[in-house]
């Protein structure tokens, strides 16, 4: 069941009885744990896969995964996403709409602007009714473009997360982030008029957002601290001012529902002389007014007598009342009245006040109405809501409610912070449960990113090392949030929370979870293109990932850092190319590099790169040994197969020693083992025996080659048959094939093994002449060195099963050089 917005009872099947349990015992098992959900993404020219566990991978996106253009969205759908986008309306009794007073012209001037194609941007300070105003115009301006009219929250939002705000709202892209140079030409084909409340950002990037969306015409609410517009944008302004005293007065009438009485209008003269005429403070006034008509009523003295006692559970008394009352409750004074929002909140229900310490604590903002009865323990505490809108404490901020202007500052100074550390750390538990239950959606968590953000912050100071086997709550808040930002395409919350994440297990201690962050924040600035953020990010992951001996972790890693320099057009290595896994890391982190010379142009490529990466330089120049020595193994391989090419002395009128073809490698294919080579000919023995050339096999697992000893028919269409061991032997014959030239076994060197074609070894020893260059012994099953005296390159020790041989003869070895 989803936690925020529960579904009927039957979950889909209400025309069906629910089956009877089979046992009572049932209900005690512990259940399956759930699978972790991974998201997959396209994010311009790159296919993202969230992965919440391992750590997110990423890949070049493939052609025909690429998703198509984006169409827009009919005005029933942007009707329905704007619905969605809403705050929640409040539970309990409905509150009455109140017309804005005194704001007509200002109204009617913004309209026009607006439909001759005008920017606007309407300023005032906190608490003038500016959020009101531009719902009214909004609504004034439904037919005016042909994409609507498109509502969008500038709160702590960036230039481009109000891009991507406005293409999500327009087009229908699920899971799907568009570049940039996309992003603008989408973007650049909206006409609408854009809403933009709440903004956070002026000059340059006002700019930058007006000129990639030159079809639409924005009408932007802001408070005077913000940056204004620059001069080249041609952004008008209108500043929205207080009302006039009689305004005033009007809205504290209509808030008691009576005319107010002459000391009653005193007061209200004199709060609008202090409070500048703003409509929030005689919002809050009348809610004080409110209050005393109740508390003069004695509405709580006829809820003793049990006249309450009928109403439904969920209908509470709209505040709780003393029993004991004064017989006349003066009206506030002139202080109270400016700063009225602890003298407010006292004469509020429990829960309220529980709701305003939580607000308090997240800085500000208000937990969703759902999140409430888990929070506060009472089962009907999301009728809290209700109480604070109606006294003017909150506000809406896109889908969610903050507190009003001014009221944390009055309830910090009231007290309402001195156990803000532990509200926070409650709200943090409760999130992280909330977060990673299965029933909540990414769309749904990105909603409430806010909230937990201002969790995560509070609570990370507080973090300390934590015990063997257990995280911190920050860490697991962070680590599951995260991934649900990014599947919700809110990717500047996704950084943030990466960022606290990280934090945060570094005060911890808890390595594993801080290269977990370190390897997201990589990909995140790979996804944006900053390269070499995410070099050192993701090289400060694999290095962390390295002590920890976390092989999955670092093989996600060095991908992604792959594919990081396979953008920036550096070269890493061998065959470390993006989707590849490089060449170390398909062996064991233990295995030796191999032989390089000092000096090698791939070893100091990247020497300065590498030093300022920190742990890098280690990797780096593990990463061109290897890379190094695979070039040095294949050269060798090639080497001795073409010396062996070229050393019959046989047929020589047939293929005469010395001749080699050109391009051998291109005469033939690799499949038969021989790397492309002429195989060696020679006439055939009475007995069935015929001369034999020791060539390289296919690589093993480990990615070595091995020797064996191949019988090559002398005539055309003899073919040889596989032996029991996976040889080619020769067509009959009980004779196991011999070398061609006579050897010498020195006392105590191991015997070779030849494989036969009935699988029995030979009893002839070969013995090693003094003009070999090469001596290559080869012990069943074990570790043999192979000693390479040609020029095909440097000595390169074989880890394997099986070695690479060489038995050429001087004159060979000139040829090749």
């Amino acid at each position: 069941m989803d936690p925020i917005n529960p579904g009927p009872e039957e979950h889909g099947q209400a025309h069906s009885r629910r089956p009877p349990r089979e046992s009572l015992t049932s209900d005690f098992g512990q259940s399956a744990p759930a699978l972790a959900r991974t998201t997959r993404l396209v994010a311009g020219d790159l296919l993202l896969t969230v992965n919440p566990v391992d750590g997110s991978e990423i890949e070049p996106c493939p052609p025909a995964q690429r998703p198509e253009r984006p169409h827009k969205r009919t005005a029933t759908e942007r009707a329905e996403a704007e619905r969605a986008g809403r705050p929640p309306v409040p539970p309990g009794p409905a509150q009455p709409a109140l017309s804005l007073l005194e704001r007509q012209d200002e109204r009617e001037r913004l309209v026009r602007l607006l439909a001759r194609g005008r920017s606007v941007r309407l300023t005032g300070p906190g608490g003038c009714g500016r959020t009101a105003l531009l719902d009214l115009v909004a609504e004034d301006c439904l037919d005016l473009a042909p994409d609507g009219v498109v509502r969008l929250s500038g709160f702590r939002r960036t230039a481009a997360d109000v891009l991507h705000d406005l293409f999500h709202a327009v087009y229908d892209a699920p899971h799907q982030r568009p570049e940039p140079d996309e992003l603008h030409a989408l973007v650049g084909e909206i006409g609408a008029v854009v809403v933009l409340d709440d903004i956070d950002f002026g000059g340059a990037a006002l700019d930058e957002l007006l000129d990639a969306t030159p079809e639409c015409a924005f009408l932007i609410g802001a408070t005077p601290d913000v940056p204004a517009p620059s001069a080249e944008s041609a952004v008008e302004e209108v500043f929205l001012s207080g009302l006039d005293r009689a305004g005033g007065v009007e809205i504290l009438e209509r808030a008691v529902g009576r005319v107010l009485t002459e000391e009653e209008a005193n007061w209200a003269g004199d709060l609008w002389f202090e409070s500048e005429g703003l409509p929030l403070r005689f919002v809050q006034a009348g809610a004080l007014l409110r209050q005393r008509d109740l508390l003069r009523a004695g509405a709580g003295v006829v809820d003793e007598y049990g006249v309450f006692e009928d109403v439904r559970p969920g209908v509470r008394p709209p505040m709780e009342l003393p029993v004991e009352l004064e017989e006349d409750v003066p009206l506030p004074s002139l202080g109270e009245a400016a700063a009225p929002a602890p003298l407010l909140a006292s004469r509020l229900s429990a829960s309220a006040r529980a709701t305003l310490r939580f607000a308090v604590a997240l800085g500000g903002e208000v937990p969703h109405q759902a999140h409430l009865p888990a929070l506060i323990g009472d089962t009907h505490a999301d009728a809290a809501l209700g109480e604070l809108a109606s006294c003017g404490l909150v506000s809406p901020v896109g889908s969610r409610y903050r507190l009003a202007a001014g009221v944390l500052t009055q309830l910090e100074a009231a007290g309402y912070a001195d156990d803000a550390q532990e509200q926070a750390l409650a709200a943090a538990e409760h999130y992280a449960w909330w977060a990673g239950h299965p029933s909540v959606t990414p769309e749904r968590v990105s909603a409430e990113a806010d909230a937990l953000l201002a969790a995560i912050a509070a609570i990370v100071p507080q973090t300390v090392p934590s015990a063997e086997g257990e995280t911190s709550c920050a860490v697991r808040l962070a680590r599951t949030a995260a991934p649900a930002f990014a599947a919700g395409l809110h990717w500047s919350a996704w950084e943030r929370a990466l960022r606290s994440g990280a934090e945060a297990s570094r005060l911890a201690g808890e390595v594993h979870e801080q290269a977990y962050f370190h390897h997201e924040l990589g990909v995140l600035a790979l996804c944006g293109g900053q390269l070499d953020r995410a070099r050192a990010e993701l090289e400060a992951s694999i290095g962390l990932r390295g002590a920890l001996a976390d092989k999955r972790g670092t093989v996600s890693g060095r991908r992604a850092l792959a594919l990081v320099a396979d953008r920036s057009g550096e070269v890493v290595g061998f065959a470390a190319t993006a989707g590849e896994e490089p060449p170390e890391i398909r062996h064991e982190e233990s295995a030796p590099p191999p032989y390089v010379p000092l000096g090698d142009p791939l070893v100091t490529q990247r020497l300065p790169a590498a030093t300022a990466s920190g742990g890098g330089l280690r990797r780096l120049a593990r990463r061109n040994l290897v890379a190094v020595g695979s070039g040095a193994l294949l050269a060798a391989v090639l080497g001795t197969v073409v010396t062996l090419g070229m050393t019959s002395n046989e047929n020589a009128d047939k293929n005469p020693a010395g001749k080699v073809d050109i391009n051998p490698s291109a005469s033939q294919g690799t499949d038969d083992g021989t790397l492309g080579a002429d195989p060696k000919k020679g006439p055939t023995s009475g007995s069935g025996s015929m001369p034999t050339a020791t060539r390289p096999t296919d690589p093993g697992p480990d990615g070595t080659y091995g020797t064996t000893d191949d019988p090559t028919p002398s005539e055309p269409g003899t073919t040889p048959s596989a032996g029991p061991s996976g040889t080619k032997g020769t067509g009959g014959g009980g004779t196991s094939p011999t070398p061609s030239k006579s050897h010498t076994t020195k006392p105590g060197s191991p015997t070779p093994t030849k494989s036969t074609p009935t699988g029995t070894p030979t009893s002839s020893t070969p013995t090693s002449s003094p003009t070999d260059p090469t001596t290559t012994p080869t012990p069943t099953g074990g570790t043999t060195p192979s000693t390479t005296d040609s020029a095909s390159g440097p000595t390169t020790p074989q880890t394997s099963g099986s070695a690479v041989s060489s038995q050429s003869a001087p004159a060979s070895t000139e040829a090749v050089m």
